[in-house]
């Protein structure tokens, strides 16, 4: 196999409601709506950072879809609902500052800002529908 340039294009994010998740994603974090397909029922949108325009999330609602059994549906509830579904990793110029704005929004604190022993200081919080988002600031120098 030739070796090549791969680039993450999207990725997708199970929500329990795409009106509050762009309301998170939107307002909270400043994405901005890339794709709004479909009708109500079957509805995807994508959504992502101005900085990086080829980037897409996708918000999509599996237990939506009607082909998905009752049984199917609970176990995608439960495990949204323990954040286990879906998990994202920002880079930040400021931990803080981000942790500070996200937390002043009202969003699930899951973890406050702290040095980790790799140089890189972290937080994480949980979107309305359980997914965790942690945001990293590289700082180039070991925890103490």
């Amino acid at each position: 196999m030739t070796r090549t340039d791969l680039k993450l294009s999207s990725c997708t994010l199970a929500v329990h409601d795409l009106n509050e998740a762009l309301g998170f994603y939107g307002d909270v974090l400043g994405f901005e709506i890339r794709d709004d397909d479909g009708s109500e029922g079957m509805r995807r949108v994508s959504v992502g950072p101005p900085s990086q325009p080829d980037v897409r999330i996708v918000l999509d609602s599996p237990g939506a879809d009607p082909g998905v059994s009752p049984a199917n549906r609970q176990a995608l509830a439960d495990l949204m609902a323990k954040g286990l579904l879906g998990r994202l990793v920002f880079v930040t110029d400021s931990c803080d500052a981000t942790f500070e704005h996200i937390e002043a929004a009202g969003t699930e604190v899951m973890q406050e800002p702290i040095s980790q022993p790799d140089g890189v200081r972290d937080c994480a919080f949980l979107d309305p529908s359980g997914n965790m988002l942690r945001f990293t600031q590289p700082t180039g120098r070991p925890a103490p």
